[in-house]
């Protein structure tokens, strides 16, 4: 009897590890893998095993938490089923081939805390939608190919810390109701086609380190406000249109001479500022 207890327990703990996510799931991680060509793949998968085995995705309580397939080789677009994988909290297809625009069902992805993007060729709007996904704490989408205005809705992500747009082909400005980001501490959005004055929101984000707002169009004067940001260790505005030329700076503390007037405008330099 003993015996066939043991026998039947071992069997149950074997069936729970190895069960299999829901089908739904399953053909999403499949309908990626269709539509980004996973046969090419740097590490490809074997759509005849158990998911949790498959590169890059991670499985807990029968459920895909994670996606990492960055530096994969991932060529196409991305399919709309990817809402279907409600459970997921990180998205990295970082460093691929991906084009295409951003399917708009990926605001089915209510626990997503990391979405991670960067270095593809995704083209067209950042979708509005993006703005429900209130757990995100990362938003990383520089170096695609995205056009059109910051949606204002990104500003209802009150959780995120990192917002990395740069180097696409957004324009307008960046928007007032920037300063609901009370967590953020990086902000980029350099190497795009923003234009307006940078707005003085900005210095109420009291948890920035990271400001890069290079190489755009914007225009005005820096808000003198920011020398209360004293989290604030780098900041990058030249190359823009402002009234003054100002230098990069890289420090630990927020420098008063970042208001200095450069006699070049295309001048830029990195100083490092010891701590008072």
């Amino acid at each position: 009897m003993k015996t066939l207890k043991l026998i039947v327990a071992c069997f149950l703990v074997s069936a729970y590890s190895f069960a299999n996510v829901s089908s739904i799931e399953k053909e999403a991680l499949i309908a990626i893998y269709n539509t980004t060509n996973g046969s090419e793949w740097n590490v490809t998968w074997d759509l005849t095993t158990s998911v949790d085995t498959w590169h890059g995705v991670q499985v807990e309580d029968n459920k895909i938490v994670e996606i990492n397939l960055q530096f994969n080789n991932l060529q196409g677009t991305l399919p709309s089923e990817i809402g279907n994988l409600i459970n997921l909290r990180k998205f990295n297809l970082g460093f691929n081939k991906i084009t295409g625009e951003l399917p708009v069902t990926i605001q089915n992805l209510k626990e997503l805390t990391s979405l991670e993007l960067y270095m593809n060729a995704l083209e067209g709007n950042i979708p509005s939608e993006l703005g429900t996904l209130k757990n995100l704490e990362s938003l990383k989408l520089y170096s695609n190919k995205f056009s059109g205005n910051i949606p204002t809705s990104l500003m209802e992500l009150t959780n995120l810390k990192e917002l990395l747009l740069g180097s696409n082909f957004l324009t307008g400005t960046i928007p007032n109701q920037i300063y609901a980001l009370t967590k953020l501490e990086k902000l980029s959005l350099m190497d795009n086609k923003m234009d307006g004055e940078i707005p003085v929101e900005i210095a109420q984000l009291e948890n920035l380190e990271e400001l890069l707002l290079s190489t755009n169009q914007f225009s005005g004067d820096l808000p003198m406000e920011f020398l209360n940001l004293k989290k604030l260790n780098t900041i990058m505005v030249s190359d823009n249109n402002l009234n003054n030329d100002f230098t990069t700076f890289s420090g630990n503390n927020p420098p008063d001479l970042i208001f200095m007037e450069l006699q070049n405008q295309s001048a830029t330099a990195t100083m490092d500022i010891e701590k008072e």
